[in-house]
C-alpha cells in the first residue's frame, strides 16, 4: 500500500477535516518519513500556506495533493496573514515550512499567535525536526537540551551570544549554513575549548553525517573539507567541575588556535582555574 492509498482510506473512513489552521511537519529531507496524518492534511486542505511553492509543489506532487497554496514567511504582510486566517475560520488551512517543523527557526510564529487570539483552531501535525534528528545522532547528554536557533553572522555578536549561552547546563543545539560553519566552531573553539561538539549534516539523506569532537578539530575539519546545506551544531554541556577536567587536554586543544594567554584565559572560563596558573601551564605545554 501506498502512502498516498494509505492517505485516502484514512480520509475515506475518518471524520471531516475541520476548519482551523494545522501546523504540518514535513521531510527534512527524504521525503519517506513524511507522516500518514501530515499526507492526509495536506491532501484535504483547501489552502497550503509555505515559504516556497517551488518546494512545497513538489511535496504535493508526491504526496497527490491537489491544493492550492499561498507564500508566507516572516516577511509577509499583515494583508495576507488576514487572508489566510479568513480562510481558516472556515476551511481547513495548511502551514509548511520548507523542511521540518513549521516554527522551528522557521516561519509562523506571528500566524499562530494571530490565530490562537483571533479564536481560529490551531492543530499540530508533528513528525520530522532536524534538531531533534541531530540530537539523537550527536551521543550528546539529551536530558536536557537548549534550541537557540542559528548564530549571529557577525563576530561580536556570535561571541556575545556563545559567553551568554556557555553556563546553561544543557546541550545546546543550533542551525548553522555551510558557509558560516567554520567561524562558528572557530568561535566555539575559542570560547568553550573543553566541550565537545557535534556537526551533524546531510540529515535524513545518502550522505547522512554526524563528526564530533572538539571544536577546533571540527574546524580544521570543515577547513579542508567544506560543507554545503543546512546543519545542525551541537555543544555538550559544560564541564562538570574543575576536579574532573584535564587542564593539560583543554590547553593542548585550545593551544592548537590560539596563544598562551587566550588559551588559558578560555580555559579559566570553562573549568573555573585560575588564570595565571593556567598560563604557566600553557607556556610550559608550547615551550614542548
Amino acid at each position: 500500500m501506498t502512502i498516498a492509498d494509505a492517505a485516502s482510506m484514512e480520509r475515506e473512513h475518518g471524520q471531516p477535516l475541520g476548519a482551523g489552521l494545522y501546523i504540518v511537519a514535513t521531510p527534512i529531507g527524504n521525503l519517506g518519513d513524511i507522516t500518514l496524518r501530515a499526507v492526509d492534511v495536506l491532501r484535504r486542505a483547501a489552502l497550503v500556506a509555505c515559504e516556497d511553492t517551488r518546494v512545497t509543489g513538489k511535496l504535493l506532487k508526491h504526496v497527490g495533493a491537489r491544493v492550492r497554496m499561498l507564500r508566507y514567511d516572516d516577511h509577509a504582510s499583515d494583508e495576507i496573514r488576514r487572508h489566510i486566517l479568513d480562510r481558516a475560520r472556515t476551511e481547513p488551512v495548511a502551514l509548511v515550512s520548507d523542511a521540518g517543523t513549521p516554527l522551528v527557526s522557521d516561519p509562523g510564529y506571528r500566524l499562530v499567535r494571530a490565530a490562537r487570539e483571533a479564536g481560529v483552531s490551531v492543530t499540530t501535525i508533528p513528525g520530522p525536526c532536524a534538531a531533534i534528528a541531530g540530537l539523537t545522532l550527536s551521543g550528546l547528554p539529551n536530558d536536557r537540551f537548549l534550541f537557540a536557533g542559528f548564530l549571529p553572522v557577525k563576530d561580536k555578536a556570535r561571541r556575545e551570544v556563545l559567553e551568554e549561552l556557555g553556563p546553561v547546563e544543557a546541550t545546546l543545539v543550533f542551525y548553522e549554513t555551510g558557509p558560516r560553519l567554520v567561524r562558528s566552531l572557530e568561535a566555539m573553539a575559542e570560547a568553550w575549548p573543553g566541550r565537545e561538539v557535534a556537526v551533524a549534516r546531510e540529515l535524513t539523506k545518502l550522505h547522512e553525517e554526524c563528526r564530533t569532537g572538539p571544536a577546533a578539530d571540527l574546524a580544521a575539519h570543515y577547513r579542508a573539507h567544506p560543507a554545503k546545506g543546512e546543519i545542525v551544531l551541537l555543544v555538550g554541556p559544560p564541564v562538570d567541575a574543575p576536579s574532573t577536567a584535564d587542564p593539560d587536554a583543554l590547553l593542548a586543544t585550545a593551544l592548537a588556535d590560539m596563544s598562551p594567554s587566550k588559551a588559558a584565559s578560555a580555559v579559566a572560563k570553562t573549568t573555573g582555574l585560575d588564570r595565571k596558573d593556567l598560563y604557566a601551564r600553557a607556556l610550559e605545554l608550547k615551550a614542548r
